[in-house]
């Protein structure tokens, strides 16, 4: 019988739990039934160009934490990217975002890092797929934490198409790398 070991276990095991934490995000509750939320898993040498693109964004905007975040996700087995596609309004006209329903999609642009302003319904869904998600994380002891700067980079690198993304590096170290990241 084969035997898988250590820190290919481990790395199998992260794995296999992103591609839950996409179907907790993906089956999650939506306001009205608009099923609008993507997701897509990044490992390998994909983590190295999104931490590479991290750097240069920090770089640029003089964002420190998108350098601090960059040195996170290198250190990641996995990242998990979570995002609304088409996060047009759902109609309520709440005005919680700041426009109603019809002046938010005539307004509507690219921004800095995001397409912007969203349904406040929408983001509110994108909330709940990301709170779904790390629950199974956390759920099965692969430490994690949700990062803007994470998804701001992977939707200028196109790893996935979302109008915002929020992205999940996932570790199983005997140490939290996302949290306590203070020298061993």
């Amino acid at each position: 019988m084969p035997v898988i070991e250590g820190r290919s276990a481990e790395i199998e095991f992260v794995l296999q739990v992103a591609k839950l934490m996409c179907i907790a995000a993906r089956t999650a509750p939506k306001a009205r039934g608009v099923d609008n939320i993507v997701t897509a898993i990044v490992y390998g040498d994909e983590l190295q160009k999104l931490a590479d693109e991290m750097e240069k964004i920090g770089k640029e905007t003089d964002w420190k934490f998108f350098i601090r975040d960059a040195d996170s996700v290198r250190k990641s087995i996995a990242v998990v990217l979570i995002g609304l596609k088409d996060s047009k309004p759902i109609g309520l006209n709440c005005e919680a975002c700041g426009f109603n329903c019809n002046e938010i999609t005539k307004v509507c642009t690219e921004k800095k890092v995001f397409k912007a302003p969203i349904c406040a319904m929408q983001l509110l869904n994108l909330g709940i797929a990301l709170g779904s998600a790390v629950k199974i994380a956390a759920d099965m002891n692969v430490d994690n934490r949700m990062m803007f700067s994470v998804g701001v980079a992977a939707r200028k690198l196109g790893l996935i198409d979302a109008d915002i993304v929020i992205g999940i590096p996932l570790s199983a170290t005997g140490k939290n790398i996302y949290f306590d990241r203070r020298p061993a």
